[in-house]
C-alpha cells in the first residue's frame, strides 16, 4: 500500500463507520465490523481490480462481512435453542423510538427500516452512491436497489407522519 492509498484509506473511514454503525444497532459492534472488513480488505489489497473504485469495493466488503456475522450469530441461536429445549428464538428489535431523544426521532426511524433497506438508503442517500455503484457493492441488480430504496423512502415518511405501527416482517421459506 502506498502513501497516496493510504490517504484515501483514512479519508474513508468516517464513512465506514457510519455505514457500520446503521447496519448494527451496537456502536462497539459496528466499530468490529469496520475492523474485521479493514482486516479482509488489507489482506486482499494486491488483488484488487479496480484501482479507482475503492470506496464501493470497501463498502461491499464492509456489507458482506456484516451478511456474513448475522447468519453466523442466527446459526448459533438456532443451536442454543436446540440445546436450550427452547422453541426457536425471536431476533430482537431494534431499539424503540419511546427510547430515543425527541430530537433523533428520524434516526430512530431509520433504525426500524430492515438492514437491506438501511444499506441502500445509506449509500445512495448519504454517501452518494449511483444506483450502480450500489448494486454493485450490494450484490443485488439495480432494480432490486430502487425498490428498496423506495420502500425505505415511503416507511421514513410514514414514521414522520406518526404511523408508529410496525408491519409485520416478510420472511424468505427456503
Amino acid at each position: 500500500m502506498d502513501e497516496h492509498d493510504e490517504r484515501e484509506l483514512q479519508a474513508l473511514l468516517p464513512a465506514l463507520r457510519r455505514f457500520a454503525r446503521s447496519l448494527c444497532a451496537d456502536a462497539t459492534d459496528a466499530e468490529d465490523l469496520v475492523q474485521a472488513a479493514l482486516e479482509r480488505a488489507l489482506s486482499g489489497w494486491r488483488g484488487r481490480r479496480d484501482r479507482a473504485a475503492l470506496q464501493p469495493w470497501l463498502f461491499s466488503i464492509l456489507y458482506r462481512r456484516f451478511l456474513d456475522e448475522r447468519r453466523r450469530e442466527a446459526r448459533w441461536s438456532r443451536l442454543r435453542a436446540l440445546f436450550a429445549g427452547r422453541a426457536e428464538e425471536e431476533p430482537e428489535l431494534a431499539p424503540s423510538p419511546e427510547r430515543v431523544h425527541a430530537g433523533r426521532e428520524q434516526l430512530a426511524a431509520f433504525v426500524r427500516l430492515p438492514a437491506e433497506q438501511r444499506a441502500v438508503l445509506l449509500l445512495v442517500a448519504v454517501e452518494g452512491f449511483g444506483y450502480r455503484e450500489a448494486a454493485e457493492t450490494l450484490g443485488v441488480p439495480v432494480g432490486t436497489v430502487m425498490s428498496r430504496l423506495s420502500r425505505a423512502r415511503e416507511r421514513l415518511h410514514a414514521l414522520d407522519a406518526g404511523d408508529r405501527t410496525d408491519a409485520p416482517a416478510l420472511r424468505i421459506l427456503k
